[in-house]
């Protein structure tokens, strides 16, 4: 398993850097043998990662997560901060000490050694179906070495460093707090599209079903057989009583260099046979129990709440106070993430509060002892000296500036318009952006183009010289070959990743006009849309500056459209709408993807631009029906339809 991973890291990394970097770390013939050696230990282990070059899983979309009750209830775990209660609670008995992930619990189920089904742990007895979603996970074994049926639970968590990379690629009020919640937010994604690329990993920490092989009735033993055959497991010790207080000590000390999140441990007993014979509670298993430190807090004086203004113009708070020692290292500055969490902790200047390390990591703000609540809400952007407004977001009130000439708002909007999934400028960092607006080469990111007629002042600037300036016109020219879902991304409309912009040019042809006058009933259409991003697009497009800014840019570039195969253009130009019920398709969702995957549209209204109204009951007399025969828009039934495309 070890030169597996070895090898698809390896190959992974040559394909990354020869495809995307136009770069070559190894050649043809070394990479030829890696993936033939790859390959042949996938056919003699009977297991396939589902990350390795030798498989490439295809995405998919879902117009909804179908909910399934559970084989067996999923109960929480009794909680205690007293490592002597865990002494008391092993007694004779051996157990299994593990770290308690902060992801979300999913469980897996294999048969005939492939993988079947994936569900979220839901309310315990009801989860919801991610298979589409674990099939682009990082590291989940896609095939196993193992016939029989087979289900085992575990995490999926997205690590701190995947975190911070993906969060910055987030508008302001898209970002999450902390990896547990990008996790569950992508693992329940309806586009598989997403999940593959955030990186999730499922770290195993539960066998369910008995298996044809002698675990000598023991769980740690099931752990390592699970590890046989391609699941990562998670970190664990065997213990007695005697040795537990050290287990947790040695965790402890190791909790600020996790990859992943935790929120404490998991302690069970080893023996199955003990585990089945002590059933649970009402709430708890009796055999197992979670242990969590005692949050490290320090008392401190707020002296400061800074307000950054972002990209978007949101204006993120920051505490700062006198410095504390925490978890070993000092800090004096902690997020507060949105205006209603000020409001809710009554902050003011000078009051006495506590701080911990949230996971004994992040800094956070436990309490606000004095409770002043003096703090006033900026009724200017420290930035450009504009007006604040304050609005509302999924997650409370937030403060935003709403000046679109904010000099904070223009330097993160060029530098996310230059970004790698965007239009992948190099050069544009923030630094040089906000020296180019103060030196006003540049306001807004149609400037880029007509950055060349500053080359006299630019190759006299601190930092740059002749070199330095022909890179950044080399890097704008080779930009303007570019899709135009990367120039959408480019434009940061709120909620709109690079899946999504994929997803609406897709919708509309890669046609930019249509894009902009396109209806919020035509958006929210969209597989994957829901009406929070339907309305961000709409509402972007309303705005007749950002269109002329828009349009200003596309002059410069040359739009790379798709290529449409001979199946893909089979339904080209076409458009449908679809009414009553299908037969031959799960519901109407399923067969409106056929028809756009084969190159034609589907609208919710019949108009004098639909070609075919697709209704089983062709005489019937339903609003839909009338508007066709009075437009002379021809009726198919599915089988009709099915004809048609040579189905």
């Amino acid at each position: 398993m070890r030169r597996m991973r070895e090898l698809i890291e390896l190959l992974n990394k040559a394909a990354k850097s020869y495809y995307q970097d136009n770069n070559s770390i190894m050649s043809d013939m070394e990479y030829d043998r890696l993936y033939d050696e790859l390959e042949i230990l996938e056919k003699t282990e009977g297991i396939v990662l589902s990350d390795s070059p030798t498989v490439r899983v295809g995405y998919e979309v879902l117009g909804n997560l179908e909910k399934v009750r559970h084989e067996s209830r999923m109960l929480s775990l009794d909680k205690t901060k007293d490592v002597e209660k865990l002494k008391e609670f092993l007694g004779n008995n051996k157990g299994v000490l593990s770290w308690k992930l902060d992801g979300l619990t999913v469980v897996l189920k294999y048969k005939n050694g492939e993988l079947f089904q994936a569900l979220t742990r839901g309310n315990g007895e009801v989860g919801e179906d991610i298979t589409h979603n674990a099939r682009v996970f990082k590291n989940i074994p896609l095939k196993i070495n193992y016939e029989n049926e087979l289900v085992l639970r575990g995490e999926a968590v997205i690590s701190f460093k995947d975190f911070e990379i993906i969060n910055e690629t987030l508008d302001e009020n898209e970002k999450y707090k902390n990896p547990r919640n990008l996790c569950s937010g992508t693992v329940r994604q309806l586009n598989s599209e997403i999940a593959a690329k955030r990186n999730v990993c499922f770290i195993a920490f539960s066998l369910v079903s008995e298996v044809d092989a002698d675990f000598n009735d023991s769980k740690n033993e099931k752990m390592k057989w699970l590890e046989s055959i391609g699941f990562q497991i998670v970190e664990s010790k065997l213990v007695d009583s005697d040795s537990v207080e050290e287990a947790v000590f040695d965790f402890e000390k190791n909790v600020g260099m996790n990859e992943f999140a935790s929120d404490g441990l998991v302690l069970t007993y080893d023996s199955v046979s003990l585990s089945e014979s002590l059933g649970t509670t009402a709430k708890f298993p009796k055999d197992s129990i979670a242990f969590k430190w005692k949050d490290e807090t320090a008392e401190t004086t707020l002296t400061n709440i800074i307000w950054n203004t972002s990209r978007t113009g949101l204006i993120n708070p920051i505490a700062v106070f006198e410095p504390v020692e925490l978890e070993g290292t000092t800090v004096n500055k902690a997020s507060l993430h949105n205006l209603s969490i000020v409001e809710n902790l009554e902050l003011g200047i000078g009051d006495r509060i506590t701080v911990y390390k949230a996971n004994m990591i992040i800094p956070q703000v436990a309490e606000n002892i004095t409770k002043s609540n003096t703090f006033e809400i900026p009724e200017k952007c420290a930035v450009c000296g504009g007006e604040t407004q304050i609005v509302k977001m999924k997650d409370g009130k937030a403060l935003k500036c709403i000046n679109l000439n904010c000099d904070a708002q223009a330097v993160l909007r060029i530098v996310h318009y230059s970004s790698r999934d965007a239009l992948n400028i190099e050069g544009f960092s923030e630094a040089t952006v906000e020296r180019f607006i103060k030196k006003g080469f540049i306001k807004n990111y149609t400037g880029i183009y007509n950055i060349k007629d500053f080359k006299e002042d630019i190759v006299k600037m601190d930092g740059f010289g002749e070199k330095s300036y022909s890179n950044i016109i080399n890097a704008i020219e080779k930009s303007k070959d570019t899709g135009l879902e990367n120039f959408i991304y480019g434009l940061g409309i709120d909620n709109v990743g690079l899946s999504n912009a994929k997803l609406l040019c897709g919708k509309f042809d890669y046609d930019f006009d249509r894009i902009i006058a396109a209806s919020f009933d035509e958006l929210v259409e969209i597989d994957g849309f829901g009406e929070v991003i339907a309305d961000s697009v709409k509402k972007y497009f309303e705005n007749e500056e950002n269109v002329a800014l828009a349009k200003k840019a596309l002059s410069f570039l040359k739009i790379k459209i798709p290529e449409k195969s001979e199946e893909e253009s089979a339904l080209f130009g076409k458009t449908f709408v679809i009414t009553g019920d299908v037969s031959h398709y799960k519901n109407r969702k399923e067969l409106q993807k056929e028809i756009e995957s084969l190159g034609g549209k589907v609208t919710s209204s019949v108009t004098g631009k639909t070609n075919y109204l697709i209704n089983n009951d062709i005489m019937s007399n339903s609003s839909k029906n009338k508007k066709a025969k009075e437009l002379g828009v021809e009726i198919i039934t599915e089988e009709q339809y099915i004809e048609m495309i040579g189905k």
